[in-house]
């Protein structure tokens, strides 16, 4: 069984273990999780809730994201967060979606499958189109992303900005 878990603050170890296997920043995908204690994990947890439920920028740059875990047969396998709107920064390096799966289970199919539920998330919170900033030399997830229907606008030799139709992902 295959489904797309929306983080909360009563996650526990499975997750935490999950996340500890993926790296702290790879091809742009911020693992905060990776290294902290499981008392700090549970704090972030919280933290995270509550960004999923603001509406406005906080700090003056921190729009609200929504995290998801990708569970296979209950086991955590990736996680991927929605933003509801970008700002300009945003627009540069981050878009709507990102997202990652455990190195060991990658090459599984699981990524595709991932930015996928993510995008039906992404339609059901209004967002029409998706944007994904994809590092350059990021081949597996540009193949997902245009596996997906994204379209590449906008290359440069450091980054891929592809956008994505969400009602492509509509069951």
């Amino acid at each position: 069984m295959i489904e797309l878990r929306q983080l909360t603050p009563y996650d526990g170890r499975d997750v935490y273990d999950m996340l500890q296997t993926m790296p702290r920043d790879e091809n742009g995908l911020i693992n905060n999780v990776c290294g902290m204690s499981f008392d700090e994990y549970k704090s972030w947890l919280i933290k995270k809730q509550a960004e999923s439920e603001q509406t406005g920028l906080v700090d003056g740059w921190k729009v609200p994201s929504t995290t998801y875990w990708l569970c296979v047969d209950g086991a955590p396998v990736g996680f991927g967060n929605v933003r509801r709107f970008l700002t300009e920064a945003l627009r540069k390096t981050g878009g709507n979606i990102g997202y990652g799966i455990a190195p060991a289970q990658r090459g599984k199919g699981y990524g595709k499958l991932l930015l996928k539920l993510l995008l039906q998330k992404a339609r059901e919170v209004g967002i029409e189109k998706a944007l994904l900033t994809i590092r350059a030399d990021n081949l597996p997830s540009l193949a997902v992303a245009l596996a997906n229907g994204g379209v590449v606008t906008e290359k440069t030799d450091e980054r891929v900005w592809i956008w994505i139709d969400t009602k492509n992902a509509a069951d």
